[in-house]
């Protein structure tokens, strides 16, 4: 008699379905359908068919050690190794080199191979965990002796070697009392840790061999060691186990890998040329701001030039601000305490506040936030229904206590300028006023020179009560409102659950730099929280009291954060009507200086920012200096251009344009400027 072979049903991404053995593998599948794509498979990912869609996905190559060695069978959709038996029906997809999703997997496959290498080459060290990251993968190290930077080239050396072996990556499993005696006998008190804190007794546990290699892990990874095709030893640092100074210190190792060579070698180079944009660098260069060390980290410290920018960057804004029906207000540094408490911001923000100051009459902290300051102005008038909705702008300068070793030039600050409004309105107004701050933001981005940005929502996790204020019907409509919004508006976004401010969810727009890097800048949010908590009213068309709803916004986010990217952005070689000098004056002589004045009087009533180079150096050295401080135009002027009232124009990136009358230049210039153009 026959025994029955069970079946499974294996649903493609193209919607057809193929009926396999049960204990078919992804690599078999892709072998029926192409040789060409079983060689280019990495990784499969699968869902049981049986599961809802919306179940949630399970990264189990995230950089948290809870994320690494968690149950894969709390997760509907996962990643698998291709030599995985599939025993159920499941939707298959067969990532490759195109899907963004596998390079963590090989990531992950490369932090397998360095391990190997360092024990290989350092058989007496004991292993941590070695996570993939969004940038590379690292991979914690116990060894008494210190690594040195000779003993980096080895392990990258030998990693080569072990990737020339081509050493499958073989999944086995074994009782978790026998991989805890066996990692006991070894010392390997991390692996231990871990094979206690993530298993239960009874189970078996996931072991990945390669060679000789064994890891207690979950997976996936590549089919084999060959697979590791592009990869650096990156650098050291030291950390302790698990974060105690009193455990042993370890060594983590940190890496990079990639597809392919071509996108390694793109990636250093972009590093390279973030390196040569670093705003601090340029900042000092071009001589825009400073901090100093006998002030304290993270103030800011604005320079001339600097300071051109920002009144440029803040003079938009407000005119912008006005132009969209905002009213301007100021409001003080410094608050009492009780207002802190009442804002809630004393419960909920304690820790990003600097400490109180005790002063004669009341304790009084330094404001982190504009809005409890717009809510008194809102309350100090009564307000109907016909004057809703209010919008109250501030420029305003907050302070927020970062802890040491966080700041990072302009970008972390504990002093900032916020570019902070409140709109108050009533819930019928509240969706236009959203998809108006979205209108506005893209307005900032687009004459900031910003031609990409990308959408989150950030969330509230209701079973985390206490960080968060409000009832679930008050966050149920206000995040239906901001995704209303969006929609409006047919913006793709992304939904962040659990980032939204305590006070309710929010919309962050991170825009794309030149090197396509994301920043977070621009941010609006929904807050049903401090309207109640200041008893705000306002009296309806049925003659009763309402409480208004309320809106957050910041678009350049801060100016100093601001600044910083767009330093970085433009490598600081800012747009015309930005740039701190406009026009540089470049005389051949000193015969030629009188006409070079005249020359600057004329552009500076026209409005322009201009620098003349009068030294007594020679031409070359001039437009040499100049340059260095990227000056979109330099004008050089000699017998001829005097004569002919007239300048000779070399253009910041295109070099001498020839001669030109001057009063055509000033017309070109000051349209540029108007207009706001980025290219010249």
């Amino acid at each position: 008699m026959s025994m029955e072979i069970k079946t499974i049903q294996v649903q493609l991404p193209d919607g057809s379905a193929r009926t396999v053995p049960a204990g078919t593998t992804p690599f078999e599948i892709a072998t029926s359908i192409s040789q060409r794509l079983a060689s280019a498979a990495i990784v499969a990912q699968i869902r049981p068919l049986h599961a809802a869609e919306s179940a949630a996905n399970v990264d189990s190559n995230a950089a948290t050690e809870e994320a690494m060695y968690k149950s894969e069978d709390a997760a509907s959709e996962r990643m698998v190794d291709l030599g995985t038996p599939l025993e159920e029906d499941v939707a298959l997809r067969l990532l490759t080199e195109k899907d963004a999703e596998s390079l963590k997997v090989v990531r992950h496959s490369a932090a397998h191979v360095m391990a190997t290498a360092v024990l290989e080459l350092f058989p007496e060290t004991k292993l941590g965990h070695g996570p993939a990251t969004d940038s590379g993968f690292f991979y914690d190290f116990y060894r008494p002796i210190p690594f040195t930077p000779e003993d980096l080239k080895k392990i990258e050396a030998k990693m080569a070697e072990v990737v020339s072996r081509d050493e499958k990556f073989v999944r086995e499993w074994q009782p978790r009392e026998e991989g805890l005696a066996r990692f006991k006998a070894e010392n390997d008190f991390m692996k231990m840790h871990f094979i206690e804190r993530f298993t239960q007794p009874g189970e078996k546990i996931s072991l990945y061999r390669n060679g000789a290699f064994v890891d207690f892990c979950r997976g996936p990874h590549e089919p084999s060691t060959s697979r590791v095709k592009a990869f650096k030893v990156l650098s050291l640092a030291g950390a302790y186990w698990l974060g105690d100074e009193k455990n042993p210190q370890l060594q983590r190792l940190y890496g990079t890998a990639f597809f392919n060579k071509k996108e390694m070698d793109e990636h250093f180079a972009r590093l390279e040329e973030a390196q040569r944009r670093d705003h601090r660098v340029l900042g000092k260069q071009l001589d825009l701001f400073s901090i100093q060390e006998i002030a304290g980290a993270g103030l800011i410290f604005w320079h001339p030039k600097g300071g051109i920018i920002r009144k440029a960057m803040e003079d938009w804004m407000r005119e912008e601000c006005i132009r969209r029906g905002y009213d301007l207000v100021f409001t003080p540094h410094i608050m009492r305490k009780e207002l802190w408490k009442t804002s809630g911001h004393e419960g909920f923000y304690a820790q990003n506040m600097y400490p109180p100051m005790e002063l004669d009459d009341a304790d009084y902290r330094l404001k982190p936030m504009n809005c409890p300051g717009h809510i008194l102005i809102y309350k100090n008038t009564p307000k109907s229904y016909r004057d809703l909705p209010v919008r109250l702008a501030e420029l305003g300068n907050v302070y927020r206590y970062e802890r040491s070793g966080t700041m990072h030039g302009l970008l972390r600050v504990r002093g900032f300028t916020q570019d902070d409004a409140h709109i108050f309105c009533t819930p019928e107004q509240i969706e236009d006023e959203v998809v108006a701050c979205i209108d506005f933001a893209e307005a900032v981005l687009k004459t900031f020179g910003f031609a990409e940005f990308k959408v989150e929502l950030s969330t509230w996790d209701p079973k985390d009560r206490q960080s968060y204020a409000g009832t679930d019907e008050k966050w149920s409509l206000a995040i239906h409102s901001l995704e209303h919004a969006l929609e409006r508006k047919r913006i793709p976004f992304r939904i962040i659950p659990g980032e939204a401010a305590f006070y309710g969810p929010k919309i962050d727009i991170k825009l794309v730099d030149a090197l396509g890097r994301l920043w977070q800048l621009s941010t609006v949010q929904f807050d049903f929280n401090l309207p109640a908590r200041f008893d705000l009213e306002y009296v309806g068309e049925d003659g009763e009291r309402h409480q208004p709803v309320m809106v957050h916004r910041a678009l350049f986010g801060s100016v100093e954060r601001f600044f910083g990217v767009l330093i970085e952005h433009y490598a600081g070689a800012f747009p015309l009507w930005l740039a701190p000098v406009q026009v540089g004056l470049v005389p051949i002589s000193e015969k030629h200086i009188d006409y070079a004045k005249t020359v600057q009087s004329q552009l500076q009533i026209a409005g322009l920012r201009v620098q003349l180079d009068d030294r007594n150096e020679k031409m070359n050295a001039k437009i040499r200096d100049l340059t260095m401080q990227k000056i979109p135009y330099l004008l050089v002027m000699g017998d001829k251009e005097a004569a002919a009232n007239a300048v000779s124009v070399r253009t910041r990136g295109k070099g001498d344009e020839g001669s030109m009358p001057l009063e055509e230049f000033i017309a070109k210039a000051k349209k540029l400027v108007e207009q706001k153009v980025i290219d010249l």
